[in-house]
């Protein structure tokens, strides 16, 4: 059964393209087409992008010289930055576009407002939420499952540059096993990062499927959402 309301997490690095850093228009271009693609099939669509192409806040403090609590705030700017360059994609496409931010910069976009992301959802305007939680020590991962909770999407898909959850790094080991499904509490306990502790645990509480797919496999975010799971991992 096709889901009617949908959040998909994109990685910051997953913009950069063969870069490794900074924005790809071309990765942008090819998201925007696979986000009509689900708006045209009738579904509502929000959307959370990390930042890590641009800075991530652990990194920038592990040193000492950046303070973590700021770190975080950087990569929170970050996550705005590629926002900003998705809401111009999608608008490219021929979409409608609102943005919020969880920290308020009104002459950027719409400050985070729960009832007026729904409504925007119900008049099937994509929805793009920037700045993370708004606050430091919480991922952008954790960011997409509350948004997700809040706006009562009936799944978090996390379009990344591997086609599901294995478990370990296939980039690294040639005999990593593709897990297809996996429970919550096996997430957690086995450290399988599928996404942070705490975006699991939230999940879990409210009983949010999270998938896991390959981005870069087209058509792959619609037939998911229609209910063909072959190319990716799932966790409930």
């Amino acid at each position: 059964m096709a889901q009617k309301r949908v959040l998909v997490k994109f990685s910051g690095e997953a913009l950069a393209g063969e870069a490794g850093h900074g924005i790809d228009t071309k990765i942008l271009n090819y998201i925007s087409q696979e986000i009509k693609s689900l708006i045209d099939a009738g579904i509502e669509v929000a959307i959370v992008i990390g930042g890590g192409n641009i800075i991530r806040g652990v990194t920038a403090a592990q040193d000492g010289i950046i303070k973590r609590t700021s770190g975080d705030y950087m990569g929170m700017l970050a996550t705005v930055i590629n926002a900003v360059a998705m809401q111009e994609a999608c608008e490219h496409a021929g979409l409608e576009v609102r943005m919020q931010t969880a920290i308020k910069m009104e002459q950027i976009a719409e400050p985070y407002i729960n009832r007026k992301a729904v409504r925007h959802l119900e008049k099937g305007r994509v929805v793009i939420f920037a700045a993370g939680t708004g606050n430091p020590f919480f991922t952008t991962d954790t960011a997409a499952t509350l948004r997700a909770v809040e706006i009562g999407a009936e799944i978090v898909i996390k379009a990344t540059k591997v086609d599901g959850v294995y478990d370990k790094d296939p980039a690294k080991y040639d005999d990593a096993v593709k897990l297809n499904k996996i429970t919550y509490e096996q997430a957690l306990t086995d450290h399988i990062k599928v996404m942070d502790d705490t975006s699991i645990a939230l999940a879990k509480d409210n009983s949010l499927p999270i998938i896991v797919c390959d981005m870069f496999t087209e058509g792959n975010l619609l037939k998911i959402i229609q209910g063909d799971l072959t190319n990716c991992s799932i966790v409930k």
